[in-house]
């Protein structure tokens, strides 16, 4: 049976019953007649005395903006400034609610083109309803607001959910909608992709920050985060701390004197492999808006204050929910329906996942095997980090030099000279080293579509910084460790790039107050940087310093041929065997990943996957393309998996506005994202087919200067595709048309 095609749709819910995995649901409004005495007791992983409630009018503020309306987020034309972030009435002491109107402002923004030629107020943005029509409504949405931890009880988990109800949800036809950050950003990171989606269909939203969001421990002066992104000394914090370093007094202090003025960051140091539990994070993420839900509309007496439980309503998988997001939080959503044993999910719309699988299928496209697939996250980003800053020379660049906007001739020759120098390239020119490098991409698994990102994926710190923050978190690595002689900290400027005492400058001890609505969890961020330890003239800024074997200024080579080493179990990356120290650091690593492995089951859930084939990040050779040979080996003809790959397509939509090479060359995933999420939504509520996996074909626009529109760049996906487009699969292989 496909379920693709058939649903039952008119399917009644018993009360207090599960729902069965091959049943697509319309959730008819029986489920809202149910009555149960059972309580709606709060569910055990919630931290009790986290819980924040807060309405929002849908004036001054509101869910999806802020307050700050579609104006406010985005629509700048070209050679306009962006509208003006919002800002703090005292800088170095922001409020809980200037923090979170700037994390809404800088997270919406960070994920999409928030240009208006891009697509930004035409083809989605707050203004544009669920028809996908432009209108001059500013976007807001009244509603509630919830968050709280996610914790074993010890206090030192205090994973970030959030639930926003809007006033337009319909309790006896409910839906949720899961919005897991992307990246390691914090709770509000997913508010642009699934958040305005499911706002506007009036659905629950479940955040998740994963438990790598926003959380930063100054180790020099004990001060942490909070929930609300607002910041206490940690012992007075406590377990209200969204994460504070694992030391004891003598280790703070012995590490302060060794390495004063440092941070630990919660992704990379809690020390708890984050991405392991990302899953069960979703999961709780929904549990946790099934009671917020049950309270609102569960039955109770009359003159019941807020806080009385209330019968539960909904009971699980009586709700149409739909687990969403991109990057990160895509490879949350299809790690949670691999694991939702309660039959939570209904459906899983998954944006360019971020998803590593145990084994694949064979792999073609245009009828030629793939090189490389299904490598893990760690191996092919560390190589990256090695490679991307050389390949920046190679020849496909000297006609598209406006694809390599910052990378200095230097810095691109120092860098080849330093992977020759350590073996790691044979050539002897800096033109055919570079040109090397970019093979060494390719034979990792990195398709020719993406070669002229490679220099601003570097260049952005965006690979290496992924290369840096993953190795600490799958080594579990304390800050303690300064693995691979790398740490965080502020500097005196970003040329100079020396550590310095966070009050010595005010822009570091504002930024610093101001990270929860700034940053995106992943030093390089706010105005806490990569610092390279190593540093034969002493601690320097990463992207500025030497390194000691090369005494060249080279991105320090040696950071990241350590870091590739730790994957490799060799010295650089190449060498003799690794021992002692690092060779345990080696094998933690590696245990770390196996820990995130994903299976590729969905257990008859439909699911959609949707990726640029130009993934320069999250390689498509790694992530869906292996993802679904996964399933289709598991799950077989009845597989209710579809895979849309996407033309022109790439990870970070935000640098189409960034970089003028990419208007040219490039087109908006997210408004393929949308489709998805429209063609999910449809099945689960009327049973209408979605379409058949296929490359879907786009066009980028000719000038930065042109409004980018569906019929001319980015066409809507055929519900019965070319045969020259269809994306099959059969005798073990996975077949991509060229």
């Amino acid at each position: 049976m496909d379920l693709r095609r058939r649903s039952f749709y008119g399917a009644a819910v018993p009360c207090g019953g599960a729902v069965s995995k091959r049943i697509v649901l319309s959730f008819l409004a029986v489920t809202a007649a149910c009555s149960s005495s059972d309580s709606n007791a709060l569910p055990s992983f919630v931290a009790s005395r986290s819980v924040v409630t807060t309405v929002y009018d849908g004036g001054s503020d509101d869910l999806l903006t802020g307050g700050l309306g579609a104006a406010g987020l985005g629509g700048e034309l070209p050679g306009n400034s962006p509208p003006p972030p919002p800002g703090f009435a005292n800088p170095a002491n922001p409020t809980a609610a200037e923090l979170r109107k700037r994390a809404i402002y800088a997270n919406y923004r960070a994920l999409v083109d928030p240009t208006f030629n891009g697509g930004y107020g035409t083809l989605y943005g707050p203004n544009v309803d669920v028809n996908g029509t432009p209108t001059f409504n500013p976007g807001k949405i009244a509603g509630e607001e919830w968050l709280a931890y996610d914790d074993d009880g010890s206090g030192r988990v205090n994973v970030t959910m959030m639930v926003q109800v809007p006033d337009s949800f319909d309790p006896n036809n409910p839906c949720i909608v899961t919005a897991a950050s992307s990246g390691s950003r914090g709770v509000y990171g997913a508010i642009a992709t699934a958040g305005e989606w499911g706002l506007k269909h009036g659905c629950a939203v479940a955040y998740t920050d994963k438990g790598s969001g926003m959380g930063v421990d100054d180790v020099q002066n004990n001060a942490v985060d909070l929930m609300d992104g607002t910041r206490d000394d940690a012992a007075d914090a406590g377990t209200r701390s969204n994460f504070t370093a694992n030391l004891s007094d003598a280790d703070r202090a012995a590490f302060n004197a060794a390495t004063p003025n440092r941070f630990a960051v919660k992704h990379a140091h809690s020390q708890q492999n984050p991405e392991r539990d990302w899953g069960k994070n979703t999961l709780h993420a929904i549990e946790f808006a099934y009671y917020v839900l049950n309270q609102k509309f569960g039955t109770a007496p009359a003159d019941a204050g807020p806080n009385v439980e209330r019968g539960r309503r909904y009971h699980a998988g009586q709700i149409l929910t739909i687990a969403a997001s991109v990057s990160n939080g895509a490879g949350s959503s299809l790690a949670a329906v691999e694991q939702d044993s309660q039959h939570w999910i209904s459906g899983v719309v998954a944006g360019e996942p971020q998803v590593q699988v145990q084994s694949t299928s064979t792999i073609q496209r245009g009828g030629t095997a793939v090189v490389a697939k299904g490598k893990p996250l760690y191996d092919y980003t560390t190589l990256a980090a090695l490679y991307q800053g050389c390949a920046a020379g190679a020849a496909v660049y000297a006609t598209n030099a406006i694809m390599n906007p910052n990378l200095s001739p230097s810095q691109i020759t120092n860098r080849c000279a330093g992977l020759k120098a350590k073996g790691l390239l044979t050539a002897t020119t800096q033109q055919a080293q570079s040109d090397e490098a970019l093979q060494k991409l390719h034979e990792a698994g990195y398709e020719a579509d993406s070669d002229l990102l490679h220099s601003t994926h570097f260049s952005t710190y965006a690979t290496p910084a992924v290369a840096l923050t993953y190795a600490n978190a799958y080594a579990r690595a304390s800050v303690k460790d300064n693995l691979c002689d790398y740490s965080f900290a502020v500097v005196d400027s970003q040329s100079s790039g020396m550590p310095v005492a966070l009050g010595s400058v005010a822009a570091n001890a504002n930024g610093l107050a101001q990270i929860f609505g700034i940053g995106n969890g992943v030093p390089p961020t706010g105005p806490i940087e990569s610092i390279n330890n190593k540093d034969p003239r002493g601690p320097h800024r990463d992207q500025v310093s030497e390194s000691a074997s090369t005494v060249a200024t080279d991105l320090n080579i040696d950071g990241a041929a350590c870091l590739r080493g730790l994957w490799t179990g060799t010295v650089d990356g190449s060498g003799a065997a690794l021992s002692g120290t690092l060779l345990a650091q080696s094998n933690a690593l590696k245990s770390g990943v196996q820990q995130v492995l994903r299976t590729g089951r969905v257990h008859g859930i439909p699911t959609i996957l949707v990726q640029g084939r130009s993934d320069a990040l999250v390689p498509i050779n790694h992530a869906s393309r292996a993802y679904y040979g996964a399933n289709q080996m598991a799950e077989g003809v009845n597989s209710p998996v579809v895979y849309y790959e996407v033309t022109n397509g790439q990870h970070f939509d935000f640098f189409i506005s960034l970089f003028a090479g990419y208007q040219t060359r490039f087109i908006p995933l997210h408004r393929y994202v949308i489709e998805s999420l429209d063609f999910m939504y449809a099945h689960l509520k009327t049973g209408a087919a979605i379409p058949p996996s296929q490359v879907v074909r786009t066009t980028p626009r000719t000038s930065g200067n042109n409004l980018i529109s569906k019929s001319q760049n980015v066409p809507d996906i055929p519900a019965t595709p070319a045969a020259a487009d269809q994306i099959t699969f059969s005798n073990g292989t996975l077949n991509i048309p060229e």
